[in-house]
């Protein structure tokens, strides 16, 4: 099958016919090789590292967590293109509200946050 496709589209406003290629978004075989793709976890990474935030249950923060998993990140990739990979319980604490009551807030780890499950 042809990863694009020849569309024709009528302009609103009448005239003229546009054509373009338009690619399909996500070939079926090939969406978590998309996701886990260098230039998406990069961009993931890139949003997370931004948010900051504390550590999860794992106790490694955002600052440690780039020397800490660059290592073992193809062993998480094929964990996760086989299936196997389980995100990590969420750290939870109770964040104090101004009426003097508490509320609850879960802190995923940073590997959960940069795989956003």
């Amino acid at each position: 099958m042809c990863p694009w496709n020849l569309i024709r589209t009528v302009n609103p406003n009448g005239g003229v016919v546009y054509s373009g290629v338009v690619e399909e978004q996500f070939p079926e075989d090939q969406l978590l090789e998309r996701i886990l793709s260098t230039r998406n976890v990069s961009l993931a990474w890139k949003r997370v590292r931004a948010n900051k935030g504390a550590a999860g249950v794992d106790e490694i923060s955002v600052e440690e967590f780039p020397d800490t998993f660059r290592s073992r990140w193809h062993e998480i990739r094929s964990t996760i293109l086989e299936g196997k990979y389980t995100p990590s319980p969420v750290l939870r604490v109770e964040i104090p509200k101004p009426d003097g009551s508490f509320r609850p807030l879960g802190i995923p780890t940073v590997l959960d946050r940069l795989l956003h499950f």
